[in-house]
């Protein structure tokens, strides 16, 4: 199953290499250089495996970003690239609710994994959730 990804980064040249690479690599990539465009998609109803997320951009924080992203989807699996990582903003990208900071240059494979941890991390949420979907119906009905 090819993984969805969001990738959010400023620089463009940036997501779109990133992008290229993973998509050469079988993954489904959506890129924006916009964190309020990356919130839309996912007030749209947009579903990810994994969002890839800058913290540092000019427009919103990286964590300003993954706080609103995680206040409309709290399942969300979001991955912080940081060419500026400190252990402070490493704590609160985690407290944020942040899967993980990976710092820049990014090595692909070790994102991909990431990103591999994350689909697989989304789908047993999915699975539990419809599982309680399931036994509340059937608790509901009068058999």
């Amino acid at each position: 199953m090819s993984e969805k990804i969001l990738l959010v980064d400023d620089e463009e040249e940036f997501v779109n290499a990133l992008g290229e690479r993973m998509r050469n690599r079988g993954m489904n990539v959506s890129a924006t250089t916009s964190p309020s465009e990356a919130i839309k998609k996912v007030e749209s109803g947009e579903s990810y495996d994994a969002i890839i997320l800058d913290l540092q951009m000019p427009e919103m924080d990286g964590l300003e970003a993954l706080a609103a992203l995680k206040k409309r989807q709290p399942d969300l699996q979001i991955i912080l690239l940081t060419g500026h990582a400190t252990v402070e903003k490493g704590i609160e990208a985690m407290k944020l609710g942040a899967m993980d900071l990976v710092e820049k240059p990014a090595d692909l494979k070790t994102l991909t994994e990431k990103i591999k941890k994350a689909q697989a991390k989304k789908m047993i949420l999915v699975e539990k959730k419809t599982e309680e979907r399931i036994k509340s119906i059937i608790g509901g009905k009068g058999w």
